[in-house]
């Protein structure tokens, strides 16, 4: 199918252009540039109006746990699951996740490799989704955060997380996630609690690194955060208590940053459904976080949206949502939609999204506003298309 999105305003991921015009030929992008300019293939194209709205490249959410449905109670949901379940629960949120305008997500934690075959079967068409970036089980200490919830293999010592590493790459891991700290929803364990050693860490980042795979570091508290950037991992996923220390370190190192604000918002808006625990915990970390996200930004650190998506009423497809959190907390409404393309698929080492691009995969989102003035805008999308087919919304 080949569509022409006519006279359009055009975020590219990277700056925003006026009068714009886009032509889409089967998967990817084939022409870009001035809608004054439109080549032949415009016109035996299906158009799209595009006056007084905004195209954007599709979101990109790098923190999501696609078998758990956001339930109240984290580890009550893990008990209840099966390869089966789990497998259901996945294509369900997927396609919530589609529907915001989320083309491409990276999975940090789910049952067994359940999520790696997904993203497997959604490449090859044997079922509709978003692009999944999948890191199977992570890694965890024993008795550390994750075990209680089944996302997460237990692993100690450098030559055993090596070879834990090589096991979920066998199993399809296209990413490593390592559990550095504690955990808001693990009881018994305090969330800034230092997990894993550096020789463990960097063991971990070496052998991933070797099979061409990133790594995303679990990290709250700020001995875990400096431990897991110095080994090397390519994210630190929370990254609450940002020090000045820690924030020239990443900046210094390259590492990006994905803060999953809706992750603690959503537990510390339901103390009373939420299991008291993970209240005391994501209360005690909310200030904090906000404050190292803001002090984060000044350094320059690189972010990128990561919701957490899964965790306690935080549910698939808010990666929009997250977006009007991290303005909320000091980005630029164009800072955060470049956190959610360009730079997300710079992290995930995705060259054929995050961008508007000839060539590149057609996944893009149109917008009845603009949503690098107002950030609201991206909550209601138009229209969403993934590899050129369109997975909401209509053409007309």
């Amino acid at each position: 199918m080949t569509t022409y999105i006519a006279d359009v305003t055009l975020f590219d991921g990277r700056t925003l252009k006026t009068k714009q015009g886009v032509l889409v030929e089967g998967v990817s992008i084939g022409w870009v540039g001035a809608h004054a300019r439109a080549p032949r293939g415009a016109r035996s194209a299906t158009e799209v109006d595009g006056r007084g709205r905004t195209l954007t490249p599709g979101l990109i959410d790098c923190h999501v746990h696609l078998c758990f449905d956001a339930t109240a109670d984290w580890v009550a949901e893990a008990r209840e699951l099966t390869p089966t379940l789990a497998t259901i629960k996945a294509i369900a949120n997927g396609a919530r996740h589609l529907a915001a305008g989320t083309t491409t997500v990276r999975d940090l934690g789910g049952f067994g490799s359940v999520v790696c075959e997904l993203g497997s079967a959604i490449d090859r068409g044997l079922t509709r989704g978003p692009r999944v970036i999948a890191a199977g089980r992570a890694l965890t200490v024993t008795g550390g955060h994750g075990h209680s919830v089944g996302f997460a293999r237990e692993v100690d010592g450098a030559d055993a997380v090596r070879q834990a590493v090589r096991e979920e790459i066998k199993k399809g891991a296209t990413a490593i996630k390592v559990v550095a700290t504690g955990g808001v929803l693990t009881p018994g364990i305090g969330a800034t609690f230092t997990a894993f050693t550096s020789e463990e860490l960097e063991a971990a980042v070496d052998e991933a690194h070797a099979w061409g795979r990133t790594v995303a570091a679990h990290a709250i508290g700020s001995e875990g955060i400096l431990r897991a950037t110095r080994a090397g991992v390519d994210s630190i996923e929370h990254c609450s208590l940002t020090t000045a220390e820690v924030a020239r370190e990443m900046k210094t190192r390259e590492t990006y940053r994905s803060a999953t604000i809706g992750a603690v918002r959503g537990i510390v808006s339901h103390p009373d459904e939420v299991p008291a625990y993970a209240v005391e915990k994501a209360t005690a970390l909310e200030a904090e976080s906000r404050e190292g996200f803001r002090r984060a930004l000044r350094a320059g650190v690189r972010h990128v949206c990561g919701t957490d998506a899964g965790t306690p009423f935080n549910p698939h497809g808010g990666a929009p949502q997250e977006l009007v959190r991290m303005v909320e907390w000091g980005m630029t409404p164009l800072q955060a939609m470049r956190a959610a393309t360009a730079i997300g698929a710079e992290l995930l080492r995705l060259p054929f999204v995050g961008t508007v691009d000839v060539g590149k995969e057609a996944d893009l989102v149109l917008y009845d506003g603009n949503p690098t003035e107002s950030i609201e805008q991206v909550l209601t999308p138009r229209l969403v298309l993934r590899g050129g087919d369109v997975v909401a919304g209509q053409l007309s």
